[in-house]
């Protein structure tokens, strides 16, 4: 045996051997633990002795899953099928002891044992869809043998995960049990050796709802294509559970294996890999170091109770971390605690929340007038509107009332946190804590270290955005940080194609059709017209000399047509609906006129490229100013934050597959056609698509330059002393 998996023989005279798999945090199921299995069952093959095998893990879970880093590496030897195959091939019974959160591969190690036991609190899932790729060790071939065609696929193309007590009533799991899984495996499989029971093989099994594969499987993949808009990988997972049917099990599982090969491979599997990976990179910051301690966080003051700061209140106490909500005036508060309360009902309508809970989560939440109130706070986030002169005063007030070494955060979009910051006493307490609306649901929270941040404060972000789980991603000073600076060019490119005689939907359209979550008008009408166009006014004087620039915005803005709350913006809405507006495309046609542009209708392709080739192209900018610290953290910003398609692995991963020269090449184009102010290449851009580069070896060049120099400082610093 390895040190990852032991052998225990348990009650001799029963012969019950214990395979304990001891791999922490999660039992992944890497390589070492799968050679440390092939030993074990091997070891246990034909032993007289041995009446009945059971399958644990020590700690809090289960096999979890496989490792991710073998998509990249490749899967080394022993392989998942071998392993699987030993044990399923047992001639004792094999009993699967199941707790935690046991998915992918460890559900396929499971169904590959004879018999299953979970804990109650146990989850099981086939989650690989959500990652573009499909279960590759067997998981295509014997779920469907093991509860049944339908429940297989719909259990697979969902990649949502059961209870114990659903996966019981599918027939996935033989039973369920309070307590330890491992003592109640042990008795089972006594039970069994005591009965005489020998091996339950899946791969034996036939295929309930095998004879109508045809008709599930094409109802299946239509129901999949309007959910799972421009992806394939439920298209391959059809196709690999149609071979359960109709070939036998090993043939079955070489094709399986070469599907799963196909997808592993494919850029919508790449995609979410990538962004798994990104996830786990965000907490590596420069010159933040490991010795780094955060501070901790026992409550939290937010001041405005309008729509973002309840629901940044929300975060915090659905977390368990008592709030002090504050507002200038009673009736805003009131306003502010019966939408919390609204949402908290809504959740437990909808059976997500239970009524005690929400209870429990409310009186988390304490009301104030006063901001004496704060002066108990170790964090205190600002959540009023975009205005420079309001924030100051309000963090001149907090700088008199925080207790010292209090968090300052601001919630600021786009503002100059640097310059808020100046007003205090304390700059090196200031961060950017820009959530997303709506803050209770919205996973990314961009965290702006200003040029005096301390690094524990930073560090104190990251945790906090672990605690109230978000997506934390730290970001520089500058006019809209990572999101909404690069935000800007592709909105304008939108709007500046309606002038051009598109229309809102077909502009949306095209970006939806991309796989924008929604396109970016529909967005603006969301938010309000008016939010993003009173930021341009009070940032007149750094806007490009162009009487185009965003004008349908301003329109509907001077017309007090703000969008949903207002029943119309760039579409109308009435009961909840939103339709085309004929006078507001007749509006800009008339301004277009006016204004002397070219009527020439872009075309789909020409809306998306214009669009995301913009966006890529401000990104390459922020990157080369150093604003966001990776490619990777702006893909992981815009698949958060902003509906871009994970799919597509965020824009700068897209750009990769597109290929920076195209997309270079393209941008220099339409600076000859368009308005060259806007359409120039970024020099990093510029000089990546001349060396054939991608982001993706920039990024690995810049984490290897930053390493040299860490080690060099740290050599020194050895040195010295």
């Amino acid at each position: 045996m390895n040190q990852l998996v032991n052998v225990s023989m348990q009650d001799g005279a029963a012969g019950i051997a214990v395979v304990t798999v001891d791999h922490p945090p999660v039992n992944t199921l890497s390589r070492d633990v799968r050679a440390g299995l092939k030993a074990a069952f091997e070891s246990l093959r034909g032993r007289a002795d041995v009446k009945a095998v059971v399958l644990a893990c020590a700690g809090k879970t289960f096999l979890s899953g496989g490792d991710m880093r073998e998509f990249e590496t490749g899967i080394l030897v022993p392989g998942y099928h071998e392993v699987l195959r030993l044990i399923e091939d047992s001639a004792a019974p094999v009993v699967a002891a199941l707790h935690g959160t046991v998915m992918g591969g460890g559900v396929e190690t499971a169904i590959a044992c004879h018999y299953r036991v979970a804990a109650a609190g146990t989850r099981l899932g086939l989650p690989e869809i959500t990652l573009g790729i499909i279960p590759g060790a067997g998981g295509t071939q014997r779920m469907p043998r093991l509860i049944g065609l339908a429940p297989a696929l719909d259990m697979m193309l969902s990649g949502k995960p059961m209870t114990a007590a659903e996966a019981a009533q599918a027939g996935l799991v033989d039973t369920v049990v309070e307590g330890d899984a491992t003592a109640a495996a042990i008795a089972y499989a006594r039970e069994l050796a005591a009965a005489g029971k020998g091996p339950r093989r899946t791969r034996e099994r036939a295929i309930d709802g095998g004879g109508q594969a045809a008709e599930i499987v094409a109802a299946r993949r239509a129901e999949a294509a309007k959910t799972m808009k421009n992806r394939n990988a439920y298209n391959v997972l059809c196709d690999a559970v149609l071979a359960a049917v109709e070939l036998p099990f090993d043939a079955g599982i070489a094709r399986e294996r070469e599907l799963s090969d196909q997808v592993e491979r494919a850029v919508e599997g790449r995609a979410f890999r990538h962004l798994f990976f990104a996830e786990r990179e965000l907490r590596r910051i420069p010159g933040l170091s490991a010795e780094v301690k955060p501070r901790a966080i026992a409550r939290v003051g937010i001041v405005g109770a309008g729509t973002m700061g309840g629901g940044i209140a929300m975060c915090f106490a659905n977390a368990g971390i008592p709030v002090t909500l504050l507002d200038a005036k009673q009736e805003a508060l009131d306003r502010g605690l019966a939408t919390i309360r609204k949402n908290y009902e809504r959740s437990v309508s909808r059976g997500s929340l239970s009524a005690a809970q929400r209870e429990s989560r409310l009186a988390l939440i304490t009301p104030a007038l006063d901001y004496a109130a704060l002066g108990d706070a170790d964090l205190v986030v600002e959540a009023v509107f975009e205005n420079m002169t309001l924030k100051k005063d309000i963090f001149a007030k907090l700088d008199a009332v925080a207790k010292p070494g209090a968090i300052l955060g601001t919630n600021t979009s786009t503002l100059d946190i640097d310059e808020i910051a100046a007003v205090t006493r304390r700059p090196q307490d200031v961060v950017g804590l820009h959530f997303f609306s709506p803050a209770n649901v919205m996973r990314l929270l961009e965290i702006v270290q200003c040029a005096r941040t301390a690094p524990d404060v930073v560090a104190t972000a990251l945790d906090i955005a672990r605690v109230i789980k978000k997506v934390g991603v730290v970001a520089k000073v500058c006019y809209g940080f990572i999101g909404n600076r690069m935000m800007d060019p592709y909105g304008r490119e939108a709007e500046r194609c309606l002038l051009e005689g598109a229309t809102p939907e077909e502009v949306d359209g095209a970006l939806e059709d991309f796989g924008m979550a929604m396109g970016i008008l529909a967005v603006y009408d969301l938010a309000g017209v008016d939010i993003g166009h009173l930021t341009r006014v009070e940032r007149a004087h750094l806007l490009p000399k162009d009487p185009g620039f965003y004008r349908p915005s301003a329109l509907l803005t001077e017309r007090g047509w703000l969008g949903q709350k207002s029943g119309r913006g760039y579409y109308r809405y009435e009961g909840g609906k939103r339709a085309p507006d004929a006078e507001v495309v007749a509006m800009i046609r008339a301004e277009a006129a006016r204004l002397g542009v070219p009527q020439r209708k872009p075309s789909r392709q020409e809306i998306q490229e214009r669009c995301l080739y913009a966006l890529i192209n401000e990104g390459a900018r922020i990157l080369e100013e150093g604003v966001a610290l990776r490619a990777s953290d702006i893909d992981i910003v815009y698949t958060a934050g902003y509906g871009f398609p994970r799919y597509r692995g965020g824009p700068m991963f897209y750009a990769d597959t597109v290929g920076l020269r195209a997309i270079r090449d393209r941008i220099a184009a339409f600076g000859k056609t368009l308005d060259p102010q806007y359409w120039q290449p970024a020099p990093l851009l510029d000089a990546l698509a001349d060396a054939g580069a991608s982001f993706a070896q920039w990024q690995t060049q810049q984490q290897q330059t930053q390493q040299q120099q860490t080690q060099q400082q740290a050599e020194r610093k050895g040195q010295s002393s």
